[in-house]
């Protein structure tokens, strides 16, 4: 469907609950080239020019700071109107990135995991939303994606020396529900914090790049890992002073990023006199 039909339509009820089934949708179609060219322009720090050589897979956080056209792009409406049947009226931003692949043949590529793992908060309505700049394919190392693995629940990811690594390394083997996600440039993949994904390397050697917003629902309470410049940006709706928590247990993943914080900035629960 054109960009234009889809601007006052949203998700179809179908494509809300293929989300709600298998974790992740594609819609294409939602930029034109000319605001594609616009933002992969904006491209220009050097921390986003990085997959050029770094032989690796690239995540450059708070890209919200670098330009105006990525801090405006988090809130457009072509983007929320899919975003709110599928966590409510009231989202916060939680951070931002470009998230590249290596360029040279072979190169790039990251391991299977939950977004949720690194960053486990009061509830599971946080979703992501990639904004591709190129078209994805599974020869340039385009996400892919386990199909219905929302429905695992947070698994055990793999630790390293007790510090967090989240990798799930027995999804190496390929099972048959694990579904490449290749929109084109213009189009946008969204994906819920429970489902498994990952990337290969890059075969191609053609650039694959995306802007990557991670949204939460306003109720979503961070539990652990850092809090970025733009985390809590009010996307849309409103902040309700409300915290919605979900039945289970959550393991806060241990870090050494954040010196004195084990689990990271938010994890902000002691008063000075209680640390003494």
């Amino acid at each position: 469907m054109p960009s234009d039909a889809r601007q006052n339509s949203g998700l179809s009820q179908a494509e809300i609950d293929r989300f709600r089934e298998d974790g992740f949708i594609v819609v294409n179609d939602i930029f034109p080239e000319s605001e594609i060219e616009t933002l992969r322009q904006a491209c220009a720090a050097p921390e986003d020019r990085k997959w050029e050589t770094a032989g690796r897979a690239i995540h450059s956080l708070s890209i919200t700071q670098r330009h105006p056209a990525f801090l405006a792009l988090a809130s457009d409406p072509r983007i929320v109107q899919h975003l709110t049947p599928l966590i409510g009226p009231d989202i916060q931003l939680q951070h931002s990135k470009l998230a590249a692949q290596a360029v040279q043949k072979g190169k790039g590529g990251f391991g299977w995991h939950q977004d949720f793992a690194y960053f486990p908060h009061t509830n599971t309505d946080l979703v992501a939303v990639m904004v591709m700049l190129d078209d994805a394919t599974p020869d340039n190392g385009c996400m892919r994606m386990v199909r219905g693995s929302r429905h695992l629940g947070l698994l055990d990811h793999k630790y390293h020396e007790g510090l967090f690594t989240c990798r799930e390394p027995i999804w190496e083997t390929g099972p048959e529900n694990v579904v490449p996600i290749s929109p084109r440039a213009g189009g946008i993949s969204i994906h819920h914090c429970l489902t498994l994904h990952g990337s290969g390397p890059n075969l191609s050697g053609r650039p694959r790049r995306g802007i990557v917003y991670q949204y939460r629902a306003d109720d979503a309470y961070q539990l652990a890992d850092g809090i970025w410049p733009d985390t809590g940006l009010l996307i849309c709706g409103q902040r309700r002073e409300r915290v919605r928590c979900d039945a289970g247990t959550v393991r806060l993943p241990r870090s050494d990023r954040f010196p004195g914080h084990p689990f990271g900035d938010a994890w902000n629960q002691h008063g000075s006199f209680a640390d003494q």
